[in-house]
């Protein structure tokens, strides 16, 4: 498999720093204090800067003492998110999708290997040699209701009826020196395999790992199907295995070269109070509750660990970006595999939280095609958490301009003729519209196509040759204009 501009792999969230170094993607800030100035500078850079903004490595952080560096938005532009999967690189968001989508007609899950080497076990502390507080445990918003270690984190479980291993990203709070708590939406794969253990009267064995390779992230905040394992699924786009490392007491496989991971285990009715936490969605929506603790028995770092943070905030975040192209890919292979016919483009925007607001552009073939792609869109594993709108448009929409969006929901979409409302959709408590304690909503397909077969005005705009003729005529006056981009 080729692996993009390198020959192979990054082997470590070290060696993948070096990559975006040389593609000139990294900005060092030093001195930054973990309580609230860390997560309020990275909400001033993520809105600032946008998409194409840098990954941020934050070093001698104040707070912690044990190597005190975090990397934020390491995935957060086109280009990084290639160089992290090995695709080829380019600015235009649409072509990490096409790129993405072309790997999958090809993608093979690979099984991950046992590492002879692993790093992350160059220290390794036990009971009563550590305190999670010697690391960094970022404040993030001003109304949070604790310190979170966990964001951009990994938790890993294993099945104890079927032995396959899952990892989640779930949000996860700091309680005491040797204790953190984990909040899992309820239907997610992590909630399903602890309710297990907990269901037999059994403690929960987890690894929660805080620094590691984004690729893991990447594949840890996307809803593969049951039974698949995260692992298999990096393998399968790295073109060969990952290694792991079996953790000393439970044997549960922790990214080898991972930064810093802890190891512990829940207990049933052994619970700590739980945020609440600023979300993804832009809101506090999900509370403050009582979630099971982690007692935690080992620590595995790395020595100078580099935590990696994930920081949810109103979008865009510093992770928001990334996930639009992942789901916007899975979306569309979702909806193919499904025998859909015609589709040309899928984005997931930023503004809708990564999950809320979906576009996805066809070439009409027939009679209900719109409403078809429409519904099929809505209704994926990739889609279906927490979404909220849906919007079918034609060919000649760029599903990413949500300006060229929001024109064809204006002018090509009828509310009482194309707008569908799909009731009892899963949902969960970080959605801030529907009432505490309801875990579905709706939602809306809105068919912004023209009418099939019907007569509908022509566009008043130049041809796409001619515009090419007169832009290269005048290029010299177009470029000395500054013209802002639309969307």
């Amino acid at each position: 498999m080729s692996y993009g501009t390198f020959d192979a792999p990054h082997r470590d969230i070290r060696e993948l720093i070096d990559r975006f170094d040389k593609a000139g993607q990294v900005t060092r800030v030093a001195g930054v204090d973990e309580t609230l100035e860390l997560g309020t500078l990275i909400e001033l850079i993520a809105h600032q800067a946008g998409e194409g903004g840098p990954a941020v490595l934050f070093e001698d952080v104040k707070g912690g003492s044990r190597g005190n560096r975090v990397l934020s938005g390491a995935t957060n532009s086109a280009r990084r998110l290639a160089i992290t999967m090995g695709l080829p690189e380019s600015d235009n968001p649409l072509d990490v999708v096409k790129a993405y989508r072309e790997r999958m007609k090809t993608h093979k899950p690979i099984p991950p290997v046992l590492s002879d080497n692993p790093t992350v076990t160059e220290n390794v502390l036990r009971e009563g040699e550590f305190d999670i507080n010697d690391f960094v445990t970022p404040l993030l918003h001003e109304k949070d209701g604790g310190r979170y270690i966990g964001t951009d984190d990994l938790v890993i479980m294993k099945d104890p009826d079927e032995g396959w291993v899952n990892i989640g990203t779930y949000r996860v709070q700091v309680q005491g020196s040797d204790r953190l708590s984990v909040w899992i939406s309820p239907g997610k794969q992590g909630r399903q395999i602890r309710d297990k253990y907990f269901a037999k009267g059994q403690p929960c064995p987890v690894l929660v790992s805080v620094g590691h390779d984004p690729l893991l992230f990447l594949a840890s905040g996307n809803e593969l199907g049951w039974g698949q394992s995260e692992y298999d699924y990096v393998g399968g786009h790295r073109g060969e295995p990952y290694e792991v490392h079996e953790s000393e007491l439970h044997g549960l496989p922790m990214p080898a070269h991972a930064e810093l991971v802890f190891e512990g285990v829940m207990y049933p009715d052994d619970n700590a109070l739980e945020g609440p936490f600023g979300e993804f969605t832009g809101y506090y929506a999900g509370g403050s509750s009582e979630q099971p603790v982690i007692r935690v028995q080992r620590v595995y770092h790395r020595t100078n660990p580099i935590q990696t943070v994930a920081s949810p905030i109103r979008p865009p975040s510093n992770f928001s970006y990334s996930k639009c192209v992942m789901k916007a890919g899975m979306i569309w292979d979702e909806v193919e595999r499904a025998g859909l016919s015609g589709v040309q483009g899928v984005w997931v925007h930023e503004a809708g939280a990564a999950r809320m607001f979906n576009v996805i552009s066809i070439k009409q073939a027939y009679d209900g095609h719109a409403k078809q792609a429409g519904l099929l869109a809505a209704s994926t594993q990739s889609a279906s958490y927490l979404g909220r709108f849906v919007v079918v448009v034609d060919e000649d929409i760029d599903p990413s301009n949500l300006f060229d969006v929001t024109w064809a929901m204006s002018t090509r979409c009828d509310p009482a003729q194309d707008i569908e409302i799909v009731k009892r959709a899963w949902s969960g408590p970080l959605d801030p519209r529907i009432p505490r304690g309801q875990r579905h909503n709706s939602r809306a397909i809105i068919l912004a196509v023209r009418p099939f077969g019907e007569h509908f005005p022509d566009v008043a705009e130049a041809s796409a040759e001619h515009r090419a003729e007169i832009a290269e005529k005048y290029k010299d006056v177009l470029a000395s204009l500054p013209i802002t981009p639309r969307g």
